[in-house]
């Protein structure tokens, strides 16, 4: 049973590939380390993705999401780096990623990232009365 950090994302099969529907994940204990003072930055990631053949297995995402722990990087770059390799991993027909870093300086931080596979169309919203 592993107990340290790692970049590996383990997947399984979908078991609904004919279907589209959103997996919602919440990461309330995201950190990385501020590049120009290594202090600490915390963060609540919001992922949301619509699968097509593989589904993330949630132990290795909380390995992977904890080897950024002593990573120096900025707000814009881990976003953007943790969307791709989570597309790599596996190639969603839709992936957003919402991170919200806590007050630094006064100042909070949002960044959205995106990701929509070039042949997946969204169903069209349903309004119920």
């Amino acid at each position: 049973m592993p107990t340290q950090p790692r970049r590996e994302l383990e997947t399984f099969d979908n078991p609904q590939t004919e279907r589209d529907y959103t997996i919602r994940i919440r990461i309330p204990e995201f950190t990385c380390l501020c590049p120009k003072t290594r202090q600490p930055d915390f963060a609540h990631l919001h992922l949301e993705y619509v699968p097509d053949r593989k589904c993330l297995e949630l132990k290795s995402l909380k390995l992977y999401m904890w080897s950024y722990r002593d990573q120096p990087t900025f707000h814009e770059a881990v976003t953007n780096q943790i969307l791709d390799d989570l597309v790599a991993a596996v190639t969603p027909r839709y992936l957003k990623l919402t991170a919200e870093f806590n007050v630094r300086g006064g100042l909070y931080t949002t960044i959205v990232a995106e990701h929509r596979a070039s042949e997946w169309q969204a169903a069209a919203p349903v309004a119920l009365p």
